[in-house]
């Protein structure tokens, strides 16, 4: 199969870990990093920064891909920002998987997805856009994680969940089967969420509750 060309879009630690996941699957050929304007002309690993976000409409192809690869913890705001960018200009965003990942046929995965090293998402699942699931992670059966949402490093999502939009589930955090979480919030790496959240916020603890 030919490469497809493919930019990242964020040039940080999330970076380094997407092009691990990008090479291992064989199928693209970075062709360049984009990030801030100070950064233009460095390297990461042995990808070029060529351009700033401010440049994103100059990169726009038919035969390239996009994937944002900045990271998210506290907010999903810059994540949305540049991929609305990249749609706005008329680009294409990717879909990566990893190819030590076990992703159902019976799934869904919304472009500008990233599914990295030794996740799961399981039958009946679905994934929306510009999401991470990060190494490790457990997408269960039936389960939906909305767009611009990011499952942490081993997080498990249980049968049956809903996650909403611009979330972020935490390193080693649980969702109970069936619990849904509003949009915009964030739990804390180890917690245990065995209720509905309706609020957004910053929830921690096992079992979770609302910190600020």
């Amino acid at each position: 199969m030919p490469e497809k060309e493919i930019i990242l879009i964020g040039g940080g630690g999330h970076c380094k870990a997407c092009i691990d996941v990008i090479e291992a699957t064989g199928k693209y050929h970075i062709s360049g990093i984009v990030d801030v304007k100070e950064k233009v002309g460095q390297k990461v690993f042995n990808y070029a920064v060529i351009a700033s976000d401010e440049e994103i409409s100059k990169l726009i192809s038919p035969s390239v891909l996009f994937l944002i690869t900045a990271g998210q913890i506290r907010s999903a705001g810059l994540r949305k920002d540049l991929m609305g960018k990249v749609i706005q200009y008329g680009g294409m965003m990717a879909i990566v998987i990893s190819p030590f990942a076990i992703v159902s046929k019976h799934s869904e995965i919304g472009r500008g997805t990233i599914v990295m090293h030794k996740s799961v998402i399981n039958a009946g699942a679905k994934i929306g856009t510009n999401v991470i699931i990060n190494t490790g992670a457990i997408v269960e059966h039936d389960s939906t994680v909305d767009s611009d949402s990011h499952i942490s490093t081993m997080a498990c999502i249980n049968g049956g969940c809903r996650i909403g939009s611009g979330c972020f589930i935490g390193s080693n955090a649980v969702v109970n089967e069936s619990v849904s979480i509003l949009n915009d919030v964030i739990v804390g790496s180890g917690s245990v969420v065995n209720r509905n959240i309706t609020e957004p916020g910053i929830y921690a603890g096992n079992p979770v509750v609302k910190i600020k």
